[in-house]
């Protein structure tokens, strides 16, 4: 199964290296929305969305002016994953099934581009957008990014296998055993890693379970600024920390099997895009 990797939401907030950890502070930091998609024998997969048509065309209308304030997106509508399915050949209507790491309002704004493919989602992760019980939940969750009425795929915990030791969602309708929702929540009730076995063996999209590499590292470390938003923008906190534990776990255990990713660092999009 062929995997093209796509950056569908640039963004640089104020702090250089105190955010993305690359030399230099007196600058903009560089993040990305890294998306999947994925060629596969049940019609095309995205594994999250990033930006929307919509975000990056009439922003006030889906976005909170205090995120673009904070992020400063680039708006950029060739960008839209959508956008970026046509520019590699493919017809947007193929796009069968989208899986999403959780619905910040970053990882599912392109949803109402592609109205007809079946969302999948963990139970917690929608039962929290859409009925938001936190102020903080409110902003981070866009209502107007299924206004449309999207075709939902709602997957519950409990009586999935183990994969790579970590608790796996299996039994994802109208796909394959080649793709996974791996239960890590903290940093939303109900965030999800995506696996995807692909030509090169398996992928772990970790979503926002951390945001920078370095924290995979065998003794881990963050840039201080991201350590401290990261920290802001968990639900669950300690729940986000031990999945981050076990991740680096899986990753010891099984590092010749799988290649892990977040959403946001752009240093890793560049090792798979390169």
């Amino acid at each position: 199964m062929r995997v093209h990797h796509l950056d569908c939401g640039s963004m640089h907030p104020a702090g250089g290296g105190f955010v993305d950890g690359s030399p230099g502070r007196l600058r903009f930091a560089h993040m990305v929305c890294h998306v999947l998609l994925a060629e596969s024998d049940d019609g095309l997969v995205l594994v999250d969305t990033g930006f929307g048509v919509r975000d990056l065309t009439t922003p006030k209308e889906t976005l909170p002016g205090p995120f673009v304030a904070l992020v400063r997106p680039v708006f950029d509508v060739a960008q839209a994953a959508v956008r970026q399915v046509k520019a590699l050949g493919y017809d947007p209507a193929d796009v069968r099934h989208i899986l999403l790491t959780h619905l910040d309002l970053d990882h599912a704004g392109g949803l109402a581009d592609f109205p007809d493919a079946r969302v999948h989602v963990y139970g917690p992760e929608l039962r929290a957008a859409l009925s938001p019980a936190t102020g903080g939940e409110r902003q981070r969750y866009r209502k107007a990014h299924w206004a449309h009425g999207p075709k939902w795929e709602v997957h519950e915990g409990g009586g999935g296998d183990r994969w790579m030791g970590l608790e796996a969602v299996r039994g994802l309708t109208g796909l394959s055993d080649d793709f996974r929702l791996v239960p890590l929540e903290g940093h939303t009730r109900g965030h999800c890693g995506i696996a995807v076995r692909s030509d090169e063996g398996w992928l772990l999209h970790a979503g926002d379970s951390y945001f920078n590499k370095a924290e995979m590292a065998p003794s881990p470390s963050c840039p201080p600024g991201l350590g401290v938003f990261q920290t802001l923008m968990a639900v669950e906190n300690k729940a986000r920390k031990a999945n981050q534990e076990r991740l680096r776990a899986m990753l010891r255990d099984h590092r010749a099997e799988v290649r892990t990713f977040s959403a946001h660092d752009a240093v890793e999009l560049a090792e798979f895009t390169r």
